[in-house]
């Protein structure tokens, strides 16, 4: 196990935490299934490796009503038949966006069409803001080491 580096950088920086916490207000308020948002972000925070961020999005998962099995097979979502078409299609998408590097065509069509059929123009500007931020704060926690169950 690792140790943290420093503190969170949100924390150093006045007006970070308020900034990423509208966002986040803004996303949960928008309508979108808060279930699939937790989905989303859990997914996105095991493909990077952002432990402190796996522990919280398993706890908001569950707080949002996933299952047991849907929260221990988010990452072989594929493999299941735990997910609803919907969350299979937000899960590509979050796949697809958080690995952008990884491929010629980081978000291809069949993705983003799929996504398109079960979410609107507004729907797939929310999933891909909470894409976004779960990713930035990823990107925070990961070279900072910051520990699960830490905050």
């Amino acid at each position: 196990m690792s140790t943290e580096r420093m503190p969170h950088p949100v924390v150093l920086i006045p007006g970070a935490m308020d900034a990423l916490s509208a966002v986040d207000r803004a996303i949960a308020g928008a309508g979108v299934d808060g279930k699939l948002l937790a989905l989303s972000h859990l997914r996105a925070s095991q493909i990077n490796g952002s432990g402190q961020c796996v522990a919280a999005g398993a706890r908001q998962v569950r707080r949002h009503g996933a299952t047991t099995d849907q929260v221990l097979a988010v990452a072989a979502w594929r493999e299941t038949s735990f997910f609803s078409d919907e969350e299979r299609a937000a899960l590509a998408l979050t796949e697809a966006v958080t690995r952008l590097a990884d491929r010629p065509d980081p978000v291809p069509d069949r993705v983003w069409d799929v996504a398109a059929k079960h979410f609107d123009q507004q729907e797939l500007a929310v999933l891909l803001l909470n894409i976004a931020i779960a990713n930035a704060v990823n990107r925070l926690n990961v070279p900072t080491r910051q520990q699960a169950g830490s905050r």
